[in-house]
């Protein structure tokens, strides 16, 4: 089954597959795809993240709903609102020609209100955090008593958060005769645990559990301010002259300014992003799989579909929120058995992320440092050389090369080598190389694992709810992580107090949490989160001292 016209499926998803650019079905995608079509039988599909599960079971979802009855017929649950917002987005463009099938996706952080009166149009198939389902299921806002079909998807990573009890409302909430579909990554005894109370005689397929990203990969990182990101990647490009890869940045904002400043400092270099119509996206994929460009900059959806041979480097200008997008950024590169170098440019506070990837991936990054202008001429200069070496001599000039002989004849060896490397040196090198950009902090990836990172990598949270509001510090991650989408592992302390609570999150993820309880009510009553600086330890420290100051003074 090397293509997905064999794997049973319909001439309307099949076109819509071939839009989307995918061609050939990943091994979850051929052993489940077939299974869920034909038995009606509940399911467990166990496989690495970023093997291609949503298709897996997305595609068979799109087969089996009935687009005449407008009622909720499937339900997919996962645990943060990046992935239910990528399996959603999957699911809509999976059905695109199927006839009359509504996706509605609801979250925590966002409006309720606004996801109430989606959930009251006529809709197949809800795609939710649990969370926030328990929310709208006491509200009694969301009919399941016509569903079909319960999907759990990164079931680990549910449990993983907390997400237990909330797990066993829902599923005891669904109708019996349902069809119940579970994929993880792992089977800890809590998912045997619900496979034996809520599933049937289940169909189990495992499929690459071991083998997480390509080997012939090399991981590497590069520590850097923010500000310095696009500066090293000028560098990469001198450094690396036959460089030919895809730099992926978080938005489309984002991969704008970057190529914008790559191109107006002489490097090939186009942006991939959801603004571009389809001519100019052809244009540029044409312009680049000519080589005429030597970098794509790109987010995570515009590169959905780009399949180009004999990439050399990825770059992470911004690292990815989920493990599966790095996986699938990653495997642009090291393919047919070639070697491929993926890298990421990372502040101090994304090392918590970067140590959070190789545990759930299996893999090991190794630190490389920003080339500096040393670096960058020996290599360029050595390239150079050995092309010259290769080059055939054009027979047939020969006034030209007696000309070039008259005008260099008084040069020696050593002075003509000297003058023609500082011709070629002069093309690339810039003054801004001779910087290190290197962020030399002491915090590195190779830091003792297990060891809890320092507080300066923490921004702490004020949030108005409290031990008076029966909260327990397990309830209250559950609903940071659920509400921002961050995941557990990037929060830090969590100091419980009677009516309001103090909490830390990773320095790179804190910028999503104002945002994300923005609107957020809970019992009727607003809730308020702010930054609050002074309760970091540092900052006790700092404000202790200041008032040591004063009382000297006095």
């Amino acid at each position: 089954m090397n293509n997905f016209e064999a794997l049973g499926l319909s001439q309307a998803v099949l076109q819509a597959l071939m839009e989307m650019g995918f061609e050939t079905p990943t091994e979850i995608q051929r052993s489940t795809v077939p299974q869920l079509l034909t038995n009606e039988r509940d399911f467990i599909g166990l496989a690495q993240t970023g093997t291609g599960k949503t298709a897996a079971f997305g595609l068979p979802l799109i087969e089996l709903i009935d687009p005449f009855v407008k009622k909720v017929q499937a339900l997919v649950l996962a645990p943060t609102r990046e992935l239910a917002q990528q399996i959603a987005g999957q699911l809509e463009a999976f059905s695109q020609y199927q006839g009359d099938v509504s996706t509605v996706c609801v979250y925590g952080g966002a409006n309720i209100s606004s996801q109430i009166r989606e959930l009251r149009k006529p809709t197949q198939i809800v795609v939710a955090t649990p969370g926030r389902l328990i929310d709208l299921m006491q509200r009694n806002v969301i009919d399941l008593s016509a569903l079909s079909y319960l999907v759990l998807d990164e079931a680990d990573e549910m449990l993983n958060m907390g997400f237990k009890d909330e797990l066993d409302t829902i599923l005891a909430e669904t109708p019996a005769d349902k069809l119940t579909w579970l994929f993880s990554a792992t089977m800890p005894g809590e998912i045997r645990r619900l496979i034996k109370n809520y599933m049937h005689d289940p169909l189990e397929v495992s499929v690459n559990t071991k083998q997480r990203v390509n080997e012939n990969i090399r991981h590497q990182y590069t520590v850097l301010k923010a500000s310095d990101k696009t500066e090293a990647v000028k560098r990469l490009l001198d450094f690396h002259p036959d460089m030919y890869g895809i730099a992926f940045c978080r938005t489309k904002r984002d991969t704008q300014k970057v190529a914008e400043e790559l191109n107006s400092s002489g490097y090939a270099a186009e942006p991939i992003n959801g603004d571009l119509s389809q001519a100019q996206r052809d244009a540029v994929m044409k312009r680049f799989r000519s080589r005429t460009l030597q970098l794509l900059v790109a987010t995570d959806v515009a590169a959905r579909g780009i399949d180009v041979d004999d990439l050399t480097h990825v770059i992470h200008f911004s690292l990815p929120d989920d493990t599966e997008y790095y996986t699938h950024r990653s495997g642009r590169t090291g393919r047919a058995g070639k070697t491929g170098v993926s890298i990421s440019l990372v502040t101090r506070s994304d090392i918590r992320k970067l140590r959070f990837l190789e545990n759930k991936l299996g893999i090991s990054f190794e630190k490389a440092q920003a080339p500096d202008a040393s670096s960058i001429a020996k290599n360029r200069i050595e390239h150079w050389a050995k092309s010259i070496l290769s080059q055939d001599v054009v027979e047939g000039n020969e006034e030209a090369y007696q000309k070039a002989g008259e005008v260099l004849a008084e040069l020696s060896t050593e002075e003509l080598i000297r003058k023609m490397v500082s011709v070629e040196l002069s093309k690339t090198m810039r003054k801004d190389s001779a910087l290190d950009i290197n962020d030399s902090g002491k915090k590195s990836l190779t830091t003792e694992k297990g060891k809890r990172p320092g507080d300066e990598n923490m921004k702490t949270f004020f949030i108005n709810i409290g031990r008076v509001d029966h909260f327990n510090p397990g309830q209250l991650l559950r609903l940071i992580c659920d509400t921002t989408g961050i995941k557990s592992q990037f929060i830090g302390r969590i100091n419980l107090q009677q009516k309001h609570t103090f909490f830390d999150v990773d320095e790179g993820l804190s910028g999503k949490v104002v945002p994300a309880f923005r609107g957020y009510k809970l019992d009727g009553r607003e809730i308020r989160v702010n930054r609050d600086d002074n309760s970091s330890p540092g900052n006790k420290k700092k404000k202790s001292a200041r008032n040591k100051t004063r009382k000297h003074r006095r």
